[in-house]
């Protein structure tokens, strides 16, 4: 499988009264095209920062981040907009679906942005929407669809793209225990049908059992990467 994201001994330092706070600490890890990733740790272990230095919003202080082999440090702002448009997917807890716009226009918005909004990328959405169970919603606004219906909506806009890289900041948080499982166990399928990187920053264990590999982090440091399934299936079970 190809490499579709590196991260190489990345750091990245905040400055505070008390002098400076590794948020981030030397953590390299890859993730490759068809795999699902969890990371997970306490509040203030660095994942939030870590995401958001993976979703080209936040430069690190040092080390690379490389997205399809590109490197995020050697790029000026405005490629690295380009970048974050084309190459990458979020999802977020809140969704932030447009509330004028239906699902299926919600979906199209990342086309529509990529200038690729064709009769064949509104087939496309139709048919993600589908696959999640929304083919009968693609009229509704934000407002009439549940926070799951919501949800999936935003993993299907997420995907719409064909990105690279697809990241995932606390998906299930507003999501009740069915629904949540329903949503992640779709988004990784997803994930590796369509042949994405996918990476999910969760607060909830039981989310990992639906992940490839789980990478745990504390006070900025990476210090642990579970691959074993067996593995997964404890620690999603609290064992």
């Amino acid at each position: 499988m190809s490499i579709a994201l590196e991260v190489k001994d990345v750091v990245k330092t905040f400055q505070s009264d008390s002098g400076p706070i590794n948020a981030v600490d030397g953590v390299s890890f890859r993730v490759h095209a068809g795999e699902f990733v969890a990371l997970v740790g306490p509040s203030g272990s660095g994942k939030t920062t870590m995401l958001s230095i993976l979703a080209a919003l936040l430069k690190p202080t040092s080390g690379q981040v490389l997205i399809d082999g590109q490197d995020l440090a050697r790029m000026s702002e405005s490629r690295r907009v380009v970048l974050r448009r084309e190459k990458i997917g979020f999802t977020f807890q809140s969704n932030n679906l447009i509330p004028f716009l239906n699902a299926q226009e919600n979906v199209e918005l990342m086309l529509r942005l990529n200038g690729r909004l064709d009769r064949a990328g509104r087939v496309r959405a139709q048919e993600l929407l589908a696959r999640l169970g929304l083919g009968d919603r693609l009229r509704n606004l934000p407002g009439q669809l549940s926070g799951g219906q919501q949800q999936r909506v935003a993993i299907a806009r997420a995907l719409i793209h064909n990105p690279v890289l697809v990241l995932a900041d606390e998906p299930t948080a507003s999501l009740d225990t069915e629904r949540a499982f329903q949503v992640v166990k779709t988004f990784a399928a997803l994930i590796h049908e369509n042949q994405r990187a996918g990476i999910m920053v969760t607060h909830d264990l039981r989310m990992c059992q639906y992940v490839d590999r789980v990478l745990q982090m504390r006070d900025g440091k990476l210090v642990k990467v579970y691959e074993d399934h067996d593995e997964i299936l404890a620690l999603a079970k609290g064992e």
